[in-house]
């Protein structure tokens, strides 16, 4: 017969204060554990909505990113006429070309004139089907859209929120004009929210460009994505490489991604190996406490492996409940907006953290996992105790 759960449980309970320091120690590596996953995947998730699934970009070929690429007019003319492009309200192509460009803008609370918090922010020049294109993602909430021919942009709402000059009614100055803001839209908390959008004709000349940076598409079905790649990137007369915008805007985070992961891994495991020896502590402590209790129980029938059971029970249980409230701590951290450099594109980018089911699985596992790492060895002994020796202590 194997010992019950509850006998773990008052087991924890007996010593309250070493279990509630263990728990708090098990807690803190899992906020940091579970923090740093919650900060890639809203990052991740922030990126990746910017694409729609129904929507492909065309950028040159080898180019990372469109601020490194360059798509002349002529190769514009011959990707808009692919059959796989839907078709907008006015019979034309549902295309759009657009120019983006860097500027550098100050974060609110920054030093006026100084050059301290100045970071890039990301400047796209769009026309007038880009708001069609993507109609399920950006909304404009206050003021007006820019009117084309005009030195007007609109502004991401929490770009708005977090720079300076970028309120709705100021005005930017950048290519050597005087930009007003007329508007502010909400892009869903998608990457657009972190750009500022204005007339692309009027960016190109400003910036005295002739080309775009890269070409928005429309598809009739997404799985017309394959044959639309295919064809693009086989022309001759062209050099572009064809990608779903999904698929694009999460290659854009990859650097980013992998560097975070990374920082958090190595925070997690350094926090981890305090948690387990705290936990291993406290396990080796109720071992000593309860020799004869083992003994005892050792005595009337209880085998060597429910005694072991039974204690690495009491650690995972333990490591179980630090799990959860270190993911209770940082879910907390879903409120929170913050803004980073994207390595890819060297733009700032802002985002939220993202608790997502698998950082929940993931944290509560990597909980489970310090218990039976910190419970082990000292379930271990408690199983080796001789009933003679044990109860000899008595």
């Amino acid at each position: 017969m194997a010992l019950p759960l509850s006998y773990s449980i008052r087991s924890a309970l007996a010593r309250r204060t070493t279990t509630l320091l263990t728990v708090i120690g098990l807690a803190l590596v899992v906020f940091v554990f579970a923090g740093s996953r919650m900060l890639t995947d809203g990052l991740a998730k922030t990126v990746v909505d910017t694409g729609s699934p129904v929507n492909a970009i065309a950028i040159r070929k080898g180019s990372q990113t469109e601020v490194q690429s360059v798509i002349l007019r002529d190769s514009a003319a011959i990707i808009t006429s692919q059959p796989e492009i839907a078709t907008a309200s006015d019979g034309q192509p549902l295309a759009s070309g657009e120019s983006v460009v860097l500027i550098v803008l100050k974060k609110r609370g920054a030093a006026p004139g100084g050059s301290a918090d100045g970071v890039n922010v990301t400047i796209r020049g769009v026309s007038p089907k880009s708001m069609e294109l993507r109609r399920e993602q950006v909304k404009l909430v206050e003021g007006r859209m820019f009117q084309p021919g005009l030195d007007e942009v609109v502004a991401g709402k929490r770009i708005s929120e977090k720079f300076q000059g970028a309120s709705l009614g100021d005005t930017l100055r950048m290519g050597g004009r005087e930009w007003k803001v007329v508007g502010l839209f909400d892009a869903g908390g998608s990457g657009f929210d972190s750009e500022v959008w204005g007339d692309s004709e009027q960016l190109l000349q400003a910036y005295r460009r002739e080309a775009y940076s890269s070409m928005t598409l429309r598809l009739n079905r997404p799985e017309d994505i394959g044959p639309l790649k295919e064809r693009l990137e086989a022309d001759p007369r062209l050099t572009v490489e064809v990608f779903g915008e999904r698929e694009y805007y999460a290659k854009q985070t990859q650097q980013t991604s992998v560097f975070l992961n990374a920082l958090g891994g190595v925070i997690s495991v350094i926090f981890s190996l305090g948690a387990v020896v705290g936990a291993m502590v406290t396990m080796y402590a109720a071992v000593a406490n309860r020799t004869v209790e083992i003994g005892t129980m050792r005595a009337i029938g209880f085998r060597r492996r429910h005694v072991l059971l039974a204690f690495l029970l009491e650690s995972v249980l333990l490591g179980l409940v630090g799990g959860v409230a270190g993911l209770s701590i940082a879910s907390v951290l879903s409120v929170l907006t913050l803004s980073t450099t994207n390595f890819n594109t060297f733009s700032e980018v802002v985002f939220q953290f993202h608790l997502s089911p698998a950082t929940i699985g993931t944290s509560l596992g990597f909980a489970v996992v310090m218990g039976i790492v910190g419970g082990f060895f000292p379930a271990v002994r408690a199983s080796r105790l001789g009933i003679v020796d044990a109860l000899r202590t008595a």
